[in-house]
């Protein structure tokens, strides 16, 4: 899969709708982490959430978002997945919706005498009174026009004065910590390498998942340990931990976590304690491992090294904040409701798409290989083609209205020897009710005329 992630595929959203959807997965994340059984609880995180600034696709602001709306966007993702929260033709699409200066007048007069009231609830007062028409006024518009006077809600920053509570994920699989750790430099021929270990660590359990050696610590690396991961286990977690830096932020881990129903979460800015445990698992690390390999020859040599660390004192020996039980003895036994996850899930998530234009020959080219497919009538039109980066052997495929068409790589020896068929066949057309007969069509006419041009035989 790295090999092909490497000739320049990138896994992302299909279109802008898709794109608007896994933000506000993105949005929802830290809802999906943890099993909220208790109302309460629930809108206690909502109400955080709603507090934060969010910068949406393709805009370099962020703004906040409603309660009201984060807890709608968390059903409709709970009961319809990624689909649900891919946003909906406006049922007032071509209305104006500005205000009126009667509406405007009206609304900040509200706000001076009303300061804590939420908006959704100034515009759902003013409907029942009659004063505003159904719909005829947005909560969007009105928190705009409060902004512009300055009258938005001021909220207390909840993360002031905030004492730091120890917690945990309550079953196995619920959440996964990932991060990368810096090793010593390796030393291959007369070249130095930097070492960067990959892991992912299961927060219940502090079970180690998956763990990877490499020389790089881009998302495609991550992108590839889950997979191995959830490929190995058999399961998907329920959310993600990852680091708040850029190469965590990416499309690539956003889609397929979207396309998955896993959560995706950021550990705030300047907030190190909250890497806590994995900064914990690297310490043990280091100790255990790292600080004693001294300048490694490949990374294979690493990747064993690493792995017989983990099977021979890590998951075997007993971890205080378990009370003294192992992480493989918790993971074993610890109760999960992780949904699990078959190889046809993961490639449909992990399909990647661009658009190309079919040559005449019938033949384009996908991550430097030359392709062809035997359906003739798409030559010089401009198609889908989509590849799975699960299977580094799967030939990829185009998507042209609703229907898929396979492609094979262009194999020069057996087009010589075929004949009248191959990429350019023309597709037969249906319901023709005349043959077409030159020969044919010229004896009819010969014989309606007569020899002699009159019409008809003497």
């Amino acid at each position: 899969m790295d090999r092909i992630i490497k000739d320049g595929d990138q896994l992302g959203p299909k279109d802008q709708a898709e794109r608007v959807a896994l933000f506000r997965v993105q949005v929802i994340g830290p809802l999906l982490a943890r099993d909220l059984q208790d109302h309460g609880e629930l809108a206690d995180e909502i109400r955080a959430i709603a507090a934060k600034y969010h910068r949406p696709p393709e805009s370099s602001l962020g703004r906040r978002y409603s309660a009201p709306t984060i807890e709608r966007w968390y059903y409709e993702y709970k009961h319809g997945g990624l689909d649900a929260l891919r946003p909906r033709r406006r049922s007032d699409a071509g209305h104006a919706r500005e205000l009126t200066e009667e509406q405007r007048a009206l609304l900040l007069d509200i706000r001076r005498e009303y300061r804590r009231a939420t908006v959704s609830t100034i515009v759902r007062t003013l409907e029942h009174d009659g004063r505003l028409k159904k719909g005829a006024v947005s909560a969007s518009t009105v928190r705009r026009l409060y902004k512009e006077h300055g009258l938005d809600r001021l909220k207390l920053d909840a993360a002031d004065g905030r004492v730091r509570l120890r917690w945990q994920a309550d079953r196995a699989d619920a959440l996964w910590h990932s991060d990368v750790c810096h090793g010593p430099a390796m030393k291959i021929g007369d070249r130095s390498f930097p070492l960067r270990v990959h892991a992912l660590l299961d927060d219940h359990s502090r079970y180690v998942v998956a763990i990877q050696a490499a020389t790089t610590e881009r998302e495609v690396e991550m992108l590839a340990l889950m997979v191995k991961a959830m490929r190995d286990t058999g399961r998907r977690p329920g959310a993600i931990y990852l680091d708040n830096g850029s190469t965590y932020r990416g499309e690539v881990l956003g889609t397929l976590c979207a396309r998955l129903g896993i959560g995706l979460l950021h550990a705030e800015a300047e907030d190190p304690q909250a890497r806590g445990k994995m900064e914990r698992f690297w310490r043990t690390l280091r100790e255990g491992c790292l600080d004693h390999i001294g300048t490694p020859g490949s990374l294979q040599d690493v990747q064993v090294r690493l792995l017989a660390f983990l099977a021979k004192h890590y998951h075997v020996s007993p971890h205080a904040s378990l009370m003294g039980r192992t992480p493989a003895e918790v993971y074993e036994t610890a109760p999960r409701d992780a949904k699990p996850v078959t190889d046809p899930e993961l490639g449909a998530a992990l399909t990647v798409r661009g658009r190309r234009r079919v040559r005449n020959d019938g033949t384009l080219d996908v991550g430097g290989v030359t392709f062809e497919t035997r359906a003739g009538f798409l030559a010089g039109k401009i198609v889908t083609v989509a590849r799975s980066l699960l299977d580094v052997s799967a030939h990829p495929w185009i998507e042209h209205e609703d229907e898929r068409y396979l492609l094979a790589p262009v194999n020069p020896e057996e087009n010589a020897r075929r004949k009248k068929e191959g990429p350019m066949a023309i597709r037969p057309r249906q319901g023709l009710d005349v043959p077409f007969d030159p020969p044919g069509a010229l004896l009819d006419a010969l014989l309606k005329r007569g020899p002699h041009g009159d019409g008809g035989a003497r």
